[in-house]
């Protein structure tokens, strides 16, 4: 199993897929699977019951998870889709790294 190398937060940018080249924020991850959900990505029409919550019931538009795979980080300071590097601090801090720009994402 590989580490996944993003996080909730991200914004991401989808390279393979019927969503590919779209752009979005990670809303939810699932570690053991390696799932992501991305927002406005893998949108899927859902059937739903009536609840106190929604009366009315009916169909419902909503993120289904994807690989993480499919993902690649978006670098804050360069913009591009990137892949991350870890790399240490002098005060020993663990961030990741920009692999096109070498810019620090954030810490980790």
């Amino acid at each position: 199993m590989a580490k996944m190398r993003i996080r909730k937060g991200d914004r991401v940018y989808i390279i393979s897929g019927k969503d590919k080249g779209k752009e979005g924020k990670i809303l939810r991850r699932d570690i053991a699977r390696e799932l992501i959900v991305v927002e406005n990505v893998n949108m899927v029409t859902k059937s739903t019951r009536p609840t106190q919550k929604n009366p009315r019931g009916g169909l419902i538009k909503m993120e289904a998870p994807i690989n993480a795979s499919k993902a690649m980080l978006v670098c804050p300071s360069c913009g591009k889709p990137t892949r991350v590097s870890r790399a240490f601090l002098d005060s020993g801090a663990k961030v990741r790294v920009c692999k096109k720009c070498g810019e620090i994402v954030d810490k980790s």
